[in-house]
């Protein structure tokens, strides 16, 4: 692709926003492969789908010729980043951090080309920076200027603690983008303000600030909030291709079109086209199906993506699964008998221990013999007999 019109309309496609359009487009005249970086800290060992939306965009830089950097926090690991956060981040310890690290370096590759990709971590210049280095880090930005972040100001208005070190995460992130050059930086809306200290800081440097995309956050299976493996509403990019199956199927029919948007490969016209079959008729459970399979063909292969749905057919369509059905969302821990209650599945809880040891309560389609433990986090269906369902969140 050499029109730069078209290379835009691409590169644009899904994004939340870019800082600037006019830079960009100034940056790919320049007709070279751009250093195009994203950062992770690996906080926890498994990546989920929220996380592949800039991972997909990364991709896409990939296919069009630019050097993609996949900078690991390793040193900002440890300090932990506040974004988003109401309270402060309990910092991680180098022996957790590397142990995720080797995971994430595993599982990017299901969706980044591994000949195109560069690993970095941030410990090769953030570690030697020192005291003086850090003071001079430092010195690039006031307080008021890090009260402007919109997570800092609630928490200073609602007077809960906000450690200094907190302040200087931004700052740190900020100069990974000075020591590589970054032409380009990719991150999550919530992202927004740390890609923006990394321009400040660039231009500081006399260097040519990098251009900042945001990316949409990935709402979770609860159709609420984004996916957060500590919310429990995620789809792992290692769970297994039933699992993956099931929990795709499970989410409402307005939130596919959103993962159309933010996880499809497939080209917007084609997306645009399912939209029309649906309003003319089409059953939203066989779209959905379409994106499940897409997406368990690029974790798994296409046979895992056939066998998965032959087994979602087997264990529900042909009992008789509704197309809609009751919703609910508790907080917290729940037993499984008390929820089916609640649910309205049952009428008491030692119905639903009568149903559950006659084999008659389901959970995605898999049998529950016990419902005396507590229900899993997430969003699931449930089922008791042949005609009661619920799509149920436990937060």
């Amino acid at each position: 692709m050499t029109d730069i019109n078209t290379v835009l309309a691409e590169l644009k496609r899904g994004t939340d926003e870019i800082l600037s359009e006019a830079d960009l487009i100034e940056k790919l005249k320049e007709n070279r492969p751009l250093r195009v970086k994203l950062g992770a800290d690996p906080t926890a060992p498994d990546i989920h789908l929220g996380h592949t939306v800039v991972l997909n965009k990364l991709r896409q830089f990939q296919q069009l010729g630019h050097d993609v950097y996949f900078l690991i926090g390793d040193f900002t690991g440890m300090v932990g980043d506040p974004s988003g956060k109401n309270t402060t981040r309990p910092p991680l310890s180098r022996e957790d951090v590397l142990r995720n690290a080797e995971t994430y370096k595993e599982q990017i590759f299901k969706i980044l080309d591994p000949q195109k990709t560069k690993i970095v971590f941030n410990s090769e210049w953030l570690g030697q920076l020192g005291t003086e280095g850090m003071i001079r880090l430092a010195s690039n930005y006031t307080v008021a200027r890090m009260l402007e972040r919109d997570d800092f100001k609630k928490r200073f208005n609602n007077n809960q603690p906000i450690a200094i070190h907190e302040f200087i995460y931004p700052l740190l992130q900020g100069h990974d983008s000075v020591a590589l050059d970054a032409d380009v930086e990719l991150g999550g809306t919530d992202q927004k303000f740390n890609l923006l200290v990394g321009r400040e800081l660039q231009k500081s440097a006399g260097k040519k600030p990098q251009v900042a995309i945001t990316m949409p956050l990935l709402v979770g299976l609860d159709g609420e909030k984004k996916m957060s493996k500590s919310l429990g509403n995620y789809i792992g990019v290692t769970d297994a291709p039933n699992d993956m199956f099931g929990k795709v199927m499970s989410i409402s029919d307005e939130l596919m079109w959103d993962w159309y948007n933010l996880l499809s490969f497939r080209p917007l016209s084609d997306i645009e086209q399912l939209k029309s079959d649906v309003k003319n008729g089409k059953n939203p459970r066989d779209v959905k199906i379409l994106l499940a399979k897409e997406l368990i063909a690029r974790f798994h292969d296409e046979a895992a993506a056939n066998a998965a749905e032959q087994e979602f057919i087997n264990r529900f369509q042909k009992g008789a699964m509704p197309d809609e059905m009751p919703e609910f969302t508790f907080n917290g821990e729940i037993g499984l008998a008390t929820l089916l209650k609640e649910a309205g599945l049952v009428p008491s809880t030692s119905e639903a221990i009568r149903s559950a040891q006659q084999g008659g309560v389901k959970i995605n389609g898999e049998k529950v013999d016990n419902v005396k433990e507590n229900a899993p986090k997430g969003t699931h269906v449930y089922q008791v007999g042949k005609r009661k369902f619920a799509r149920v969140t436990v937060e």
